[in-house]
């Protein structure tokens, strides 16, 4: 193997290598050998087929693996005997190569810059912590009692209104044809108006009915209605009203917290408390991690890797596009301006990607299969009911199973740094502590570029797959 450095420019390098045709050959006949020992061919025993009829045979077939192996081996060879730490997968081009003659390739890559990582210990962090009071105790338990509401019966002889609850009983059939499908009928149901629950018109016919009423509802299914059988299709609805509900407030008292599966109302106060407790925590260890990248990115100044620029680069741009187009203004193209600021919040992640990176290699932080497997049940346990898609995820995508590492890794070797710093606590209000969360909040789907920029510095090196919920209406 001959290896010729072809450029070298601050991290860039490109090689050219070339591989005798005679060490392909001596792979290629290892192959054919290794694929002689199990086919049958008509007048050999398996293993005793001449090399000139399994050449003749499988020679074609085999090349293809053989020049992969080969690109592989020599490739990693040349990185390592030229002391090449490449930052990632070095893109490689065959340049010239025929049967029976040298394989020529060109190797692209970026090196990995040398990091001098700062003195870490005594460094000084200001972690802002907020405590919890009894008021946002009970403004906690009201937004969790008006998300239980109960019901009671209207006795009244009223028509129904909007927000009323009714329990009904449905038979559907398509109207061109009389045909009833499946999904178009149900009873006993419970049916919130103004909920959307059903396709659109179906509940706003129902509203200034009364109990015991018999009402013919028509609608037209979506276009992209999920069963294909009735997409853009008139049906009509036999809907009998078999009473009306008005919901509620809940009351919290024991009763109360029972429904919740919890002893009473002072374990539930309880419980809400520790949650709150952990949500500013979590709030409070953000402020200081952001300290923390602050300080690392103004301590440590690096040319990076332009291929590792590149890819956090679109992968941010991506974000944003994808972020206005979901947004009620429609769709807003990624301006120049912001282009070029959105440049350098890639070089800053990137940076600081490779900082802490190093940081962790240094004390030798590593993620177990335990705590990768603990990623993955928190990730499906965010999508009630497809868990078991989450898990088929995973297991058949193994790049987006290395991704999950990404955030562990990082937050270890945050608690790493933690355990060096030294950290003083100030004490500040909720809304001082998480106001600058709201801020960010939709920044991205804005205009300015300012904006746009401010989320993207926020976040941190990391990066997390996720996956996609998708959820059908009901009749």
């Amino acid at each position: 193997m001959q290896v010729t450095k072809k450029e070298e420019k601050g991290l860039y390098r490109k090689l050219e290598v070339k591989v005798p045709a005679s060490d392909i050959q001596k792979q290629r006949e290892t192959r054919l050998k290794e694929v002689g020992k199990t086919v049958r061919l008509p007048g050999f025993r398996p293993g005793k087929a001449p090399m000139s009829i399994l050449e003749k045979r499988y020679g074609r077939a085999v090349m293809g693996e053989v020049l992969e192996a080969v690109v592989n081996q020599t490739s990693a060879q040349a990185l390592q005997d030229n002391n090449l730490r490449p930052a990632m997968q070095p893109k490689i081009e065959v340049t010239e190569f025929d049967e029976g003659t040298d394989l020529t390739y060109s190797m692209e890559l970026d090196v990995m810059p040398e990091i001098k990582v700062m003195d870490l210990k005594g460094l000084k962090l200001e972690k802002p912590v907020a405590k919890v009071t009894d008021k946002e105790i009970d403004d906690s338990l009201e937004k969790i009692a008006g998300n239980n509401k109960g019901s009671r019966k209207i006795e009244s002889d009223r028509k129904s209104k909007k927000d009323d609850i009714l329990l009904i009983a449905f038979q559907g059939r398509t109207k061109d044809d009389g045909v009833e499908h499946d999904g178009m009928q149900g009873h006993g149901h419970r049916l919130k108006l103004g909920s959307g629950q059903f396709i659109p018109g179906f509940e706003d016919q129902l509203i200034g009915q009364k109990a015991g009423e018999k009402v013919e509802v028509t609608v037209t299914f979506p276009e992209n209605y999920g069963a294909e059988e009735l997409a853009g299709r008139e049906a009509i609805f036999d809907v009998e009203i078999k009473e009306i509900h008005e919901e509620t407030d809940a009351e919290i008292n024991d009763d109360f917290a029972k429904s919740l599966g919890i002893e009473n109302v002072d374990a539930l106060r309880t419980a809400v408390r520790e949650q709150l407790e952990k949500e500013y925590d979590g709030l409070s260890r953000l402020k200081a991690k952001r300290q923390l990248l602050d300080i690392l990115d103004e301590n440590h100044q690096f040319d990076v890797p332009e291929m590792m620029l590149d890819q956090e680069y679109d992968l941010i741009v991506k974000q944003i596009e994808q972020e206005r187009q979901a947004a009620p203004e429609g769709e807003q193209e990624v301006t120049e301006e912001e282009r070029e600021e959105l440049k350098s919040i890639a070089e800053r992640r990137v940076r600081l990607g490779l900082v802490m990176a190093e940081i962790g290699n240094e004390v030798k932080i590593s993620i177990s299969d335990q705590e990768l497997q603990r990623a993955v049940i928190n990730e499906a346990q965010k999508y009630p009911g497809q868990e078991k898609a989450v898990f088929d995820f995973y297991a058949k995508n193994r790049q987006a199973l290395e991704s999950l590492k990404a955030p562990l890794f990082e937050e270890k070797v945050t608690d790493h740094i933690f355990d060096l710093a030294e950290i003083s606590e100030k004490e500040v209000s909720l809304e001082e502590l998480s106001n600058q969360e709201e801020e960010e909040v939709g920044a991205a789907r804005k205009k300015p570029a300012k904006k746009a920029a401010k989320k993207a510095a926020k976040k941190t090196p990391a990066k997390k797959s996720a996956t996609k919920k998708s959820a059908k209406k009901k009749t």
